[in-house]
């Protein structure tokens, strides 16, 4: 068989180097003419890290990122909510990590091209249809930075890895859009002496008062790379870009009085590096993935909130079901039923994590204290909720998710 994977990110790549592992002919085509380390900060959840791991990438990935210790959750005011161990401190076999997107895309995108070659990973080729006939499928391109449209190319399948605005998702769904609820996100990266722990994943507030997620990615000489998201529901505000540059004045307001003994938010805000908005959107889980011989992996298939840091581990996993079905003997005589098998299997999980991260996030515990404390200061986190109900909210999203121990 050739496969042809559409989009070169994070899912597009590590399938390629889980079908090449597996001893599968595929190649990578990817719309931009050159890769570069963009973005800001990701984390590695423990069942994606395994699967990257598996691999052969864990050292590579490790040296590149900060483990996570712990998770930590606060309201607005800075009050302390809730805390649990992540990864290896929680007892999973690999760590979970918070490291630059950018140098994880450079990761995978490097091991491509050693283990496949580089004449299989090719830049410049953006998809704009797949065309099926009889037993084969032929992708055709658009034209790039002012280039003559590639060739079109032939394979015996196509996955279309090609994200939240697919084209090749778009030729069978010619009529749908994002689905925006009113909620914007601007994220940002900032030099700064370590917080907490400094190996300390925090989520404070809710999308309701404003919410902010705070991570390290990046050590050295005292200071860290601070990875922060900053979200607010604000109903009749319009739907913010992707990648354009964030201003201060649309969002810091929000989070002026956000001067905790242990964080001074606004100063940290306005020392990044470099601002980002974003709208937060997902799309509607979809009856159907594959179209003959073609179907859709990541975020190309399961546009989800990016809440839980899991549209990247869910794209890992889809990775490793669709290499796992293609790699059987007599997957050749059977195609289009082994993409279906794959299709059977993802879709109604993902399309759970879809709707969980829309009703009952991680942040969840963080809501449902506000809920209590009618969103004012407490006194004592325990007259309003257990730890162990706080714990059991926590563990209900990591099995929707995929990674409960």
């Amino acid at each position: 068989m050739k496969i042809a994977i559409i989009g070169g990110g994070i899912g597009g790549l590590t399938t390629a180097l889980m079908l090449h592992q597996r001893g599968l002919r595929c190649e990578v085509y990817e719309a931009v003419p050159d890769v570069k380390e963009i973005g800001v900060g990701i984390t590695l959840l423990p069942h994606a890290m395994r699967e990257l791991a598996a691999l052969g990438l864990q050292d590579a990935l490790e040296r590149d990122g900060i483990e996570n210790l712990e998770s930590v959750f606060y309201n607005n005011f800075g009050q302390f909510i809730y805390k649990e161990p992540r990864g290896r401190h929680a007892g999973y076999d690999v760590p979970e990590l918070g490291m630059h997107r950018g140098k994880l895309h450079r990761i995978l995108y490097d091991a491509a091209k050693e283990r496949l070659g580089a004449d299989k990973i090719h830049t410049g080729y953006r998809a704009s249809r797949v065309e099926q006939t009889g037993d084969q499928v032929t992708v055709h391109f658009d034209a790039v930075a002012g280039n003559p449209a590639p060739a079109p190319v032939k394979a015996d399948l196509v996955l279309a890895c090609d994200g939240v605005n697919s084209s090749i998702r778009r030729q069978f769904y010619p009529d749908e859009s994002v689905a925006f609820a009113g909620i914007n996100t601007w994220r940002g990266v900032t030099r700064h002496a370590p917080i907490l722990t400094g190996k300390s994943y925090i989520r404070i507030g809710s999308i309701e008062t404003g919410k902010l997620v705070v991570y390290p990615i990046i050590d050295g000489n005292g200071e860290q790379l601070i990875n922060w998201t900053a979200e607010i529901r604000q109903p009749g505000k319009s739907m913010n870009d992707w990648n354009k540059t964030g201003k201060l004045e649309d969002f810091l307001p929000i989070y002026e009085d956000w001067k905790f003994d242990w964080l001074d938010v606004p100063t940290l805000m306005k020392n990044s590096d470099v601002i980002f908005e974003y709208p937060m959107v997902d799309k509607d889980p979809i009856d159907r993935w594959t179209f003959g011989r073609t179907t859709f992996l990541g975020d190309a298939a399961h546009p989800m909130y990016p809440r839980g840091s899991n549209g990247s581990a869910q794209a890992i996993l889809d990775a490793k079901c669709i290499t796992d079905i293609l790699a059987r003997p007599d997957t050749p005589n059977r195609v289009e039923a082994a993409l279906q098998e794959y299709e059977d299997i993802r879709r109604p999980a993902t399309a759970n994590v879809v709707l969980t991260n829309r009703s009952v996030p991680p942040d969840f515990i963080i809501m449902k204290v506000d809920e209590l404390s009618g969103g004012k200061p407490f006194d004592n986190i325990d007259d309003l909720i257990s730890q162990e109900e706080l714990r059991e909210i926590s563990d209900n999203y990591k099995k929707v998710a995929g990674f409960s121990k």
